[in-house]
């Protein structure tokens, strides 16, 4: 397939591989293709009119990154500014700087949203209809990527909050952040307690609220991610080749992390008290610890929140923010009130509450014109769906870099693909046995309410071998590089 139209139908487009998202899982997966198989064409299709995903669709005031650029960053293309915690801004940044730099630009085609994709084996390939303004267009492809991210972008969780109706304030979901919003001067409720929330508040704060409320049912762990300045360098990037130092801080930024991971996992009692520590020691003098930051899990139960050179805990310091641990009552019309007795004034209610989870975009899957149950399906080696042909699905990790796990799914697929060319398949298609199906674990294994709420809607992991969910990144690197492609997956070679 040559990557044009076919002329028997204008509207219809063949390629070798379709990506489906231009996020940074997307953007990855079309540098792989086009390194290891440059003679594939390839094309990315992009549902919005611009490519970033995540970093494109929110808007709220101080949107970061919870990982660092060097992991969350491309290995080809790594994140050169001091600041490993970058903002939203910065980050589209870098990733329209990625694309141009290795020509990926020119794969990518915005606002072409595909509706629903259908293999069929007759013609060993297959076939996606694509909206675009409001047209269908037909695309043809021998292998599809889904690099869609892992929630809906069009809904976010609905959070239960009895009584949000009755509020004549303004109420915002931050997945939908009015971006001409006046909040100066204005009483604010944040109500969450995860990543975004952590974020929020100190945004708010500089951002000029008259008062920012933190109302949390329960607290998370929050830890400090001490930021370098321009011009400040570790003793190896004095001394190491600038390619050297830099592939020495993206070790040290894999390596460290899941070290504490680990340390957390094996000695919670430990990990708590260190971080309520540190936690305390920049606090306000006499701040109350408990309930606000003594959480009911252990460390990494949950994801840990991140805040750069302790913005968060320093947001207390100005007297405009606060922390309520409590649960709701009732919203009404000027504020909350709360099952303590307590009542939160507010002009402004933002609910940070988590995301409503989906892998493959909400896109209508179907084999042979048969509609694929995606939670029905079990992952091989988190990267292809059991009884899918030629589809594999871009899922990172929840306890490190989210490119870090997409990258090592990029590498395992384009090591597929050539080995299906190099002997002559036309289609793989997963398949598990009973018994690896027994006792099957999450695909996202935290606790979080909207992971939690999301374990019907994704697919499954298993208990052994290539069905297990996702570990580390080493191991995961390996399995990408030098595992036997054969297990797990059946091969077929059907003449079209």
């Amino acid at each position: 397939m040559n990557g044009h139209a076919n002329g028997h139908a204008a509207s219809t487009f063949g390629y070798d591989v379709l990506v489906i998202g231009a996020g940074i899982a997307g953007i990855n997966a079309g540098y792989r293709l086009q390194t290891a198989l440059p003679d594939y064409s390839y094309a990315i299709l992009e549902g919005r009119h611009e490519l970033g995903g995540t970093w494109s669709l929110f808007k709220y005031p101080g949107i970061r990154s919870d990982s660092d650029l060097h992991t969350f960053g491309f290995s080809f293309n790594p994140w050169l500014k001091p600041n490993s915690i970058a903002t939203g801004e910065s980050i589209i940044e870098y990733l329209n700087e990625t694309v141009s730099k290795f020509g990926i630009d020119r794969h990518i085609q915005y606002n072409h949203k595909v509706t629903s994709a259908d293999w069929s084996s007759d013609q060993q390939q297959w076939r996606l209809e694509v909206d675009y303004e409001g047209h269908t267009k037909i695309y043809h492809a021998k292998f599809v990527i889904m690099g869609t991210g892992y929630y809906d972008y069009e809904k976010p969780l609905e959070a239960k909050i009895p009584g949000l109706d009755n509020f004549q304030g303004k109420a915002v979901h931050t997945q939908f952040w009015p971006e001409d919003l006046d909040y100066k001067g204005k009483k604010i409720v944040v109500i969450g307690s995860g990543a975004t929330t952590i974020t929020l508040v100190p945004a708010l704060v500089d951002g000029g609220a008259a008062k920012v409320t933190q109302l949390q049912r329960s607290p998370s762990y929050v830890m400090n991610s001490p930021q370098k300045k321009p011009g400040e360098y570790a003793w190896y990037e004095r001394v190491l080749p600038r390619a050297l130092a830099l592939w020495v801080t993206r070790m040290k930024f894999i390596l460290i992390p899941y070290l504490f991971y680990l340390f957390c996992r094996k000695f919670p009692n430990s990990a708590r008290n260190l971080l309520r520590k540190e936690a305390k020691s920049v606090l306000p003098e006499g701040f109350p610890m408990d309930p606000h930051f003594q959480p009911s899990y252990n460390p990494w139960d949950q994801r840990l929140c991140f805040c750069p050179d302790n913005d968060f805990f320093k947001s207390f310091e100005s007297g405009r923010a606060e922390i309520i641990t409590d649960t709701i009552r009732s919203v009404v019309k000027d504020g909350i009130e709360l099952n303590s007795g307590h009542k939160v004034d507010a002009d402004i209610i933002v609910t940070a509450t988590g995301l409503n989870v989906q892998v493959c975009g909400k896109i209508a899957i179907s084999v042979d014109k048969q509609p694929v149950d995606v939670s029905s399906q079990w992952l091989w080696r988190h990267t292809m769906l059991t009884n899918v042909p030629n589809l594999g699905v871009l899922i990172g990790y929840i306890n490190a870099s989210w490119t870090l796990g997409a990258d090592s799914s990029c590498l395992l697929l384009t090591r597929l693909l050539t080995y299906m060319r190099n002997n002559g398949y036309t289609k793989t298609t997963p398949s598990i046995s009973e018994s690896e199906k027994q006792n099957p674990r999450p695909v996202l294994g935290l606790t979080s309410t909207y992971l939690k709420n999301a374990f019907k809607a994704l697919p499954h992991a298993g208990n052994s071998g290539p069905w297990l969910p996702r570990e580390n990144y080493f191991k995961d690197y390996w399995a990408a590089t030098r595992a036997d492609l054969r297990k797990g997956l059946n091969f077929e070679k059907v003449s079209t």
